[in-house]
This record gives C-alpha cells, sequence and structure tokens, in this order.
C-alpha cells in the first residue's frame, strides 16, 4: 500500500504567533504560492487550496491560487480542498481545472464536497434546502463532462446541455475527481433528505 503526503490551506488570515500582525490578502496570497513551491521542493505529493467566501480567507477561487502555483512548481499535484460543487456551475469548474491540468502539464485534480460551509450558498443563489440534490445532480454533471465531449445533458438546477463543446480538454483527456466525505451527513437546520456517504474516487 502507498500514501500521497501533502499539505492544504484555505487561505485563512489569521494572526502571526510570533507578532501578533495580521497579513494583508496580497500577503497572505503570495505565502499561499510560497507554500506551494516549498512543499514541492521537499518532496510532498500534493498541494491544496480549500474553498471559502467569506472576509477572513482569500481562498474563494482556488483555481487561480492553484495557477499561481504551477508556474512556481515543477511535480507536486496541485488540487482543490475541496470545490464546494453543490454551489459551482460544473462546466465552469470543468473549464478552470483543464486549464490548470494543461498549465501544469497534468498535475491538476478536483475534490469535490459539499462544504460544510455554506456561506456560498446564499451568495450564489442556491436553496440549501437543496442541499444534497444539488450535490448529486452536479457531481453526476462532472463526471459526465470527464467522459466524454461534445455532452447532451438535462437536470433539475441548470439549463439543459445539447452537443455542448465544453473545452478546454485536460492535459491527458482526463483528471482525477474525488469525493470529500467529513462531518455531518447534512449542515445545520437543513432537515434530512438523504444520507449521503461518499468516500471513493471517481
Amino acid at each position: 500500500m502507498t500514501f500521497d503526503i501533502g499539505i492544504m490551506t484555505f487561505g485563512e488570515l489569521s494572526e502571526d504567533l510570533a507578532t501578533g500582525t495580521l497579513p494583508s490578502p496580497r500577503q497572505r496570497v503570495r505565502d499561499t504560492i510560497e507554500q506551494a513551491t516549498v512543499a514541492d521542493q521537499v518532496g510532498l505529493d500534493v498541494f491544496g487550496v480549500g474553498e471559502h467566501h467569506r472576509g477572513d480567507f482569500v481562498g474563494s477561487a482556488p483555481p487561480i491560487l492553484l495557477a499561481g502555483a504551477a508556474q512556481a512548481t515543477d511535480r507536486i499535484r496541485l488540487t482543490s480542498s475541496v470545490t464546494v460543487l453543490g454551489s459551482e456551475d460544473p462546466v465552469r469548474v470543468w473549464e478552470q481545472f483543464a486549464t490548470l491540468d494543461l498549465l501544469s502539464s497534468g498535475r491538476a485534480e478536483i475534490i469535490a464536497g459539499r462544504g460544510s460551509y455554506t456561506e456560498s450558498f446564499p451568495l450564489f443563489g442556491y436553496d440549501l434546502q437543496d442541499y444534497a440534490d444539488l450535490f448529486r445532480e452536479k457531481l453526476d454533471l462532472l463526471l459526465r463532462i470527464r467522459a466524454g465531449n461534445p455532452l447532451t445533458w438535462s437536470g433539475r438546477f441548470r439549463a439543459p446541455l445539447v452537443e455542448a463543446d465544453i473545452a478546454p480538454r485536460a492535459d491527458g483527456d482526463t483528471i482525477p475527481i474525488w469525493v470529500a466525505s467529513a462531518g455531518h451527513p447534512r449542515p445545520r437546520s437543513v432537515p434530512a433528505r438523504s444520507d449521503c456517504r461518499w468516500h471513493s474516487p471517481c
């Protein structure tokens, strides 16, 4: 059995324990790229950037931070940790990570999750009552996008796709997609509609 060892960050804006100072968002972004660079230099396997949509984080757009890391590294794999798929458009997720894959010569991965923090759902106009169903449908679409192009697809939460040309394709025409699982199967205050348990790579 083999194991991968990596590091991930949410890009949190927290006080320096030694000085008590708070870094600026600009400095925190630069520090994130430096973390990826050092992780690559010491031989770690994977570097991840998580997604948060609040003022105390700079990680609202992980693919952009990972693109910066791609240019500063040579071999380390680059992943979201996680992409909050229920509040994202899977077409856009694929386009961004396929572009990252081209920039990094095939090092992009996606860790898709439902989101234990739910600030992105009202921000992008989604109802938390649909939390589990959004994830299931959008994961299905993301996997279908990865599987082939052009694509015809329909669902409840976005406009249908008819022979849609979704580009670019990844460097090796595919991207590893992992499904994250942690915490409670539903966020607080959301009625139970299903017991989703996702544990394996897709």
